[in-house]
């Protein structure tokens, strides 16, 4: 397996992953719309391949996985500089094959160099397997996101 930073030419097929990882998380209650996010996405996907910050694993050539990440120089000061792992997907065929494992370590690595003090990211409540790898590669609950909907018995 071979990770390498993404290019321009696998622009078209990184969407189509990334719209894959959409329609995945929506299993586990994301609120994130697939293909409606198409062209948002593909704009990024270019944006971080140009500027470095999408690698990509191939195994016999093939693409079989992707994350995306980046430093993140926010509008608030803070007392460390947090790098943002925003994506990971690897091909359910290719998943349990240390594909995932490769890209986070990979992208922790990258984020280092580019002067990151902690690495974050964020899993589903509901995607349990997510949470099991994350806990495994070392990441433990950090803040907690709350939502309810404005249509309910509580209001």
């Amino acid at each position: 397996m071979d990770i390498t930073t993404a290019s321009t030419e696998l622009t078209d097929r990184l969407t189509d992953m990334w719209v894959d990882l959409a329609r995945d998380q929506r299993s586990y209650g994301s609120h994130l719309l697939g293909p409606e996010n198409r062209t948002v996405i593909r704009e990024t996907v270019v944006q971080r391949i140009v500027a470095g910050n999408l690698l990509v694993a191939r195994r016999d050539g093939r693409v079989v996985g992707f994350v995306m990440f980046t430093v993140e120089h926010g509008r608030y000061e803070q007392d460390v500089t947090p790098g943002l792992v925003e994506n990971l997907f690897v091909q359910p065929a290719a998943r349990r094959e240390g594909v995932g494992s490769a890209l986070l370590g990979a992208a922790e690595d990258r984020l280092v160099d580019d002067g990151a003090t902690v690495v974050q990211l964020e899993a589903m409540s509901d995607n349990e397997a997510a949470r099991e790898f994350y806990a495994a590669h070392g990441y433990t609950p950090h803040r907690l996101e709350l939502e309810k909907p404005t249509e309910n018995d509580t209001a």
